[in-house]
């Protein structure tokens, strides 16, 4: 292991001082897994319609772009810096392509819309069952509305955000309190850290476990379901109502 890390260094090393194109090509086929890795976990989000190579191209992109302009005298592990711009590229194509139909859209707004104005009548994160009952829907037909939409949350808490001219944008996500610190904590936006922590802390437990589950732990959906003892589309209904929570509450404040 330490052989190979002393491998990466000197490649980091002649591609960026010694300009070698050997070097960067290298680097790239080196961390094409980290592609392969981030377009996996967004694909979990999305239609059937959407092609993976396509979230795959993307995120290649990123990657050349990440291996450009990263600077090893940061010290920031490649990964954490890398990760943003990859996953930024696979978001910035999905947009360009405009893949989520309007249907899904507006039907997305109007869930949006009935959580936000039950929240607000309960106090509290409303259950699938009071949901569906204020949609004049039954819970399967809610869970099925709830299914069709949940691609549209791979661009919430994934959304990247600028903290200031100097520094990288940095997802949504990452702003949430964590006990271990991101090392560019220090360039966090307070007040919206804040925000998001006090709208995570009010779901569900179930809610809070699935958004701490995939987005810190890195398990998959099916691994989740084996944790709470619940199927795979159970979690992603789970999750994407979480998402839809979470976006209401951060739009209000």
């Amino acid at each position: 292991m330490e052989k190979r890390t002393t491998e990466i260094s000197a490649l980091w090393h002649n591609f960026k001082a010694e300009k070698e194109d050997r070097a960067r090509d290298q680097l790239i086929e080196h961390y094409i897994p980290l592609v392969k890795y981030i377009a996996g976990r967004t694909a979990i989000h999305l239609p059937d319609n959407v092609d993976i190579q396509d979230l795959l191209s993307y995120g290649f992109f990123g990657l050349m772009d990440a291996i450009d302009k990263y600077d090893p005298e940061r010290e920031i592990k490649f990964e954490t810096y890398a990760s943003t711009r990859i996953r930024g590229a696979i978001l910035d194509g999905l947009r360009s392509t405009d893949w989520v139909p309007r249907s899904i859209r507006s039907k997305a707004r109007v869930v949006d819309q009935e959580v936000q104005k039950l929240e607000n009548q309960f106090g509290r994160t409303p259950t699938d069952d009071e949901v569906a009952a204020s949609l004049d829907v039954s819970v399967d037909k809610y869970q099925s509305m709830v299914d069709e939409v949940r691609s549209l949350s791979v661009l919430s808490l994934d959304d990247l955000i600028n903290t200031d001219s100097d520094s990288e944008p940095i997802r949504l996500l990452d702003t949430v309190k964590d006990e271990k610190p991101a090392v560019d904590v220090n360039l966090l936006d307070q007040e919206l850290k804040q925000q998001l922590a006090v709208a995570i802390d009010n779901l569900s437990e179930k809610e809070r476990t699935v958004i701490a589950l995939y987005y810190h732990e890195g398990l998959t959906l099916k691994e989740i379901g084996h944790v709470l003892q619940v199927s795979e589309s159970r979690v992603c209904q789970i999750h994407t109502k979480a998402i839809q929570v979470l976006r209401s509450r951060l739009a209000r404040d």
